[in-house]
């Protein structure tokens, strides 16, 4: 059996795609920021919108949630700081966590309402609507 050997240049390899594939690209700051926000899960009831999103690690008082002229903003920082001191060396480490979320809330959420809770690594906020009337469609006779 003999393999052939194929006419069409390799778009890896010839550098048509190289650069996209490039592993700088993974690495690029933009990539970094995005691991930092957190997962987010949004679903809408009739009476209401539930975001949840996964944040171990974390404690309650390192949220800071606050809803200003429609906008719903989540930020959170956690510093820690461990020092071991043993014979012969020393070791002091400074770890940071932190990010911020933005949602551009819906005109029919009850902002003064808004509940959150953080359970289990899980941030979840309920968001209950404001009761609307609900208009019956008229039927319009076409003369």
């Amino acid at each position: 059996m003999k393999l052939m050997k194929s006419s069409l240049p390799s778009l890896v390899n010839d550098g048509f795609l190289s650069g996209l594939l490039d592993d700088r690209f993974f690495d690029s700051d933009w990539m970094k920021r995005m691991e930092n926000v957190p997962a987010v899960n949004v679903v809408e009831t009739e009476k209401d919108f539930e975001i949840e999103m996964a944040a171990p690690g974390l404690d309650k008082k390192d949220f800071n949630i606050t809803v200003e002229n429609g906008v719903l903003s989540i930020t959170c920082e956690k510093k820690t700081e461990t020092q071991e001191d043993k014979k012969n060396y020393m070791r002091k480490e400074y770890n940071y966590k932190g990010f911020s979320r933005s949602f551009t809330l819906p005109e029919n959420i009850k902002t003064e309402k808004v509940d959150a809770r953080y359970e289990n690594g899980i941030l979840k906020l309920v968001l209950p609507k404001t009761v609307e009337a609900k208009v019956k469609p008229k039927a319009i006779e076409v003369h």
